[in-house]
């Protein structure tokens, strides 16, 4: 990852400096550092990204929560701006026309090789900073999931969810996703009759 061009090493920038950069740069500041964006995503990435979103938007539908996908800038301080691979909002008032505004309700960051210490390192202590309720770490690759729910002492140790396992949403009732499904792999199962 390096720092914009027209930036110093450790250089600090605030969300007026991201919105006046150019639209076709893909840019996230976190503790006011510029982060780049990783190159576009490998199709694997996408395609669990895609069967994650529709896994979570579907019955959300008619409730106050609104799920987003990348690009959407999420604004959690004047330094830290983010763009995760899929993020809710259920507060209405968090929805600007340009970006959100404060801690989604969800957030999702399916791993890449490239930046997945930055996503379990960097981005959930900012998570956890900014105070939102739940955090979901998808790894594509190996194929299981980690759920990370806050508490008064910030995020637990997460609760890792196999290929194999439905992932409950803590934070958002309706939300129940077969991981098999997202993955693409044998789901779980069934028992086998007893002899009788």
């Amino acid at each position: 990852m390096s720092l914009p061009a027209r930036a110093q090493p450790l250089e600090h920038f605030t969300w007026s400096d991201y919105r006046s950069w150019p639209d076709d740069e893909r840019w996230e500041l976190i503790d006011g550092l510029a982060y780049a964006m990783s190159a576009a995503p490998s199709i694997k990435h996408q395609d669990v990204v895609g069967r994650l979103f529709i896994r979570i938007e579907l019955p959300l539908r008619g409730t106050p929560c609104r799920p987003f996908v990348a690009p959407t800038d999420v604004k959690l301080s004047e330094s830290d701006v983010v763009q995760p691979d899929i993020l809710v909002v259920c507060d209405p008032a968090k929805i600007t026309p340009s970006h959100i505004e404060g801690a989604p309700d969800l957030i999702v960051e399916v791993l890449s090789p490239g930046t997945s210490a930055k996503d379990l390192r960097d981005k959930k202590a900012l998570y956890e900073r900014a105070g939102v309720p739940e955090y979901l770490v998808v790894d594509p690759l190996e194929q299981y999931a980690i759920r990370f729910l806050l508490g008064a002492d910030g995020y637990d140790k997460g609760t890792v969810f196999a290929a194999d396992e439905v992932l409950k949403s803590a934070t958002l009732e309706a939300v129940e996703v077969p991981l098999w499904e997202v993955f693409e792999v044998p789901g779980p199962t069934e028992a086998a009759p007893a002899d009788g």
